[in-house]
This record gives C-alpha cells, structure tokens and sequence, in this order.
C-alpha cells in the first residue's frame, strides 16, 4: 500500500497554490495547511508594501512549514509555499526528507491577469516580475511534478492527481 504523500504546492504567486491545494488535499483525503500562514507578520508587511522578501526572512517562515509537513510523515498532507528555489526545497527537505513537490507553473501573461482578479490578497502584481526572476524549477534528482497552471481548478487538480500517482512511492521511505 503507498504511504500518504506530502506534498508542497509550490510557484510564483497567482499559480493557483491556494485553490489547487485544497482541492488536492480534498482529493487525496488528507489535510490542507495555507502557507502563506506560516509567515510571521513582518514578511506580510513587507509584502503588503511591495518589498520582496530576502533569505533571511524566509528561513524562519520555510522551518515552519518544514516542521508542519514533518510532523505529517506517514499521515499525508498538503502545504502550499512558493518554494521558488533550489536553497529553500532543501531547506524544507532538510526538515521534512520525505515530501514531494507540485510545482504549478504556466505563462507569465496567464498568472499576471489571475493575479489582478484576486481579493483580499497581500501580494500585489508588481512583484510578480521579482517572483519569476527567483525561480528555480524543479530539478531531475528533486521528488515531484509540474503541473501547467492552464483550464480550471478541477482540470488542474486532476492532473496533479495523476502526476503525483506517477512518483515512485518514497513518502515514508526516509522521514
């Protein structure tokens, strides 16, 4: 029987890592944590004031989710966090060995006009250039999948489902 996976819904802000987590976790029976959660306030205010945030507010922020997705071995579970490069997947492995990642990923014009729909939310559009310029895609010897960010929620979520479905089984191999 495959051991629950981890996984961490990751990409630039206006992927869709808030609706597509939920949707997976709902899918995959397990529960969903919000990592935009983790962050202490001072990385939202910065944020909130258009200052992209460096490394060194991250750590903390990265250990936190770390920590959740840990304490979720063997259980299963979902957490988003923009995981954008190598250094902080490491960071967030280093914690949590076992878990995998869903990278969202599709056409910047795509993620820019989903973004400046969105209510409610902290990151506005203009640090999405600063998002893309940081990121890392996944690389061969990291466990997980990219996923195109293209159609609706549903059709996304389903083809994460199969992607994750495709990933050897090495959730509780070394957590």
């Amino acid at each position: 029987m495959r051991t629950p996976q981890v996984v961490v819904v990751m990409g630039v802000a206006g992927t869709g890592k808030t609706t597509i987590g939920p949707l997976l976790a709902a899918r995959l029976g397990v529960p969903y944590a919000e990592g935009d959660d983790f962050h202490p306030q001072a990385n939202i205010d910065k944020m909130t004031a258009g200052i992209p945030l460096d490394d060194a507010d991250r750590w903390p922020w990265l250990e936190a989710i770390g920590h959740w997705a840990h304490d979720r071995a063997g259980l299963g579970g979902v957490v988003s966090s923009s995981a954008l490069k190598r250094a902080y997947r490491d960071r967030l492995r280093a914690v949590a060995p076992g878990i995998v990642f869903l990278h969202l990923s599709g056409d910047r014009q795509l993620i820019e006009e989903r973004m400046s729909r969105r209510q409610g939310h902290f990151m506005p559009t203009a640090l999405l250039d600063s998002q893309f310029a940081t990121l890392q895609p996944l690389q061969p010897d990291e466990a997980g999948v990219a996923v195109d960010v293209g159609g609706g929620p549903q059709e996304i979520t389903e083809r994460a489902v199969r992607a994750l479905a495709a990933l050897p089984d090495t959730a509780g191999s070394s957590q």
